[in-house]
């Protein structure tokens, strides 16, 4: 292989192995200033978008050991990788891809499994990191919650009783 192909291979395979996901969307028909627009929407989530050639991107994949995705890699590509979430990257390509009418979404990977279309839509759908999280600790901490109240009530039972006793007698 070409020194200057290889050294492009190994950039992406870097990018690929720092994300734990990857979008493929194909960018035809948008203009520059569009394309300049995704990627500032991108990067307020902590994702990039890059253009390469597919077979650059076949090998990295391949020398990755991640999934092929041949379907997805034909015509012209651009890669979403990021450091975050991969929600807050779908949710942006979802709401461009909303106004501009592009790029279409045509696959991807997250933590090596292939995703299509559907399954990006739908991490897109998916609410923001934190209040995943939110919900979670409500989940967890309601059966606490719940037994503590069960467990303080005959105290609190009894103390009304003798409360509303001792404001009859007085």
């Amino acid at each position: 292989m070409n020194p200057d192909k290889q050294i492009i291979v190994d950039e992406l395979l870097s990018r690929v192995n720092d994300s734990p996901f990857l979008l493929v969307v194909d960018y035809t028909g948008m203009t520059v200033p569009q394309f300049d627009e995704l990627r500032n929407r991108l990067s307020e989530g902590g994702a990039e978008c890059h253009v390469a050639k597919n077979s650059h991107m076949k090998r990295a994949l391949e020398s990755a050991g991640m999934p092929n995705l041949e379907e997805a890699l034909q015509g012209q590509t651009a890669f979403i990788t990021g450091t975050e979430d991969v929600c807050g990257a779908a949710k942006s390509v979802k709401n461009f891809q909303k106004e501009f009418k592009k790029p279409e979404v045509k696959g991807g990977l997250l933590d090596g499994d292939p995703l299509d279309e559907a399954q990006i839509m739908a991490l897109a759908d998916l609410p923001p990191r934190e209040v995943l999280l939110a919900t979670l600790l409500g989940v967890i901490n309601q059966p606490a919650s719940m037994l503590a109240r069960v467990l303080n009530e005959p105290g609190a039972a009894l103390a009304r009783v003798l409360k509303a006793k001792y404001d009859e007698d007085n």
